[in-house]
Parts: structure tokens; C-alpha cells; sequence
């Protein structure tokens, strides 16, 4: 069986309770800081690829605000995940990989259908 993996910052509110759930439903996973250890530009890759920049990007958080005008201007997959590796905390929060696939963002219903 494929490792679940936790991807996020711990002091995240959406993270504390995605790891709350987990726990609750007895999810045996890893958590990966963004802050401690970094976001790895293939695993971005991969996940742009699978979810597509408008999931995977925050925009709506103060760091992806306070971008140069230039920066937030024709956002591919490559300016992605250089924006994304430069400024993890652009990473919508959670993203969990497990064997089922890729989820991004804490919805509990959605985390239900794929750990039940």
C-alpha cells in the first residue's frame, strides 16, 4: 500500500483539522512541513499537472497579494512552480497524496469518499 502523505504548515487551521480527521478515522500518514522541509519543484509539478494551477495555487492568500504585478501576470505550470517552491505557503493547504490519488484542500465529505 502506498504511503499517505500530509502536505502543509502545522500552524495552518485548515491543517490541524485535516490532521484531525485523519487521526479520527485512524489514517496512518507522514506530514511533510513546508516550512521545515521545503516543497520539492517535481512533486509541484505533478501536482499542477493533476489538479491544475487554479487548485493547487492560493490566490487568495496575503503572500500571493503581495507578488509584483509581473509575477501574478500569465501563470503557467513552469512560473507555477517556481511562484509555488519560492513561496510554499502559496500551496493551497492541505494537499494529501495516498493511494486513491491527490486531494487538495480540506473538504470532509470529499476526504470521506477517498479514506472510507
Amino acid at each position: 500500500m502506498a504511503e499517505t502523505v500530509l502536505y502543509g504548515i502545522p500552524n495552518c487551521d485548515t491543517v490541524k483539522k485535516a490532521r484531525k480527521w485523519l487521526d479520527a478515522q485512524g489514517v496512518d500518514y507522514r506530514f511533510h512541513d513546508y516550512k521545515k522541509a521545503g516543497a520539492d519543484p517535481a512533486k509541484l509539478a505533478t501536482w499542477l499537472d493533476a489538479a491544475g494551477i487554479d487548485t493547487v495555487l492560493n490566490r487568495r492568500g496575503t503572500t500571493f497579494r503581495k507578488l509584483s504585478d509581473a509575477d501574478k501576470a500569465d501563470i503557467d505550470a513552469a512560473k507555477a512552480a517556481r511562484l509555488l517552491e519560492d513561496n510554499p505557503s502559496m500551496i493551497k493547504r492541505p494537499i494529501v497524496e495516498h493511494e486513491g490519488g491527490l486531494l487538495v484542500g480540506f473538504k470532509e465529505d470529499e476526504w470521506s469518499a477517498h479514506f472510507s
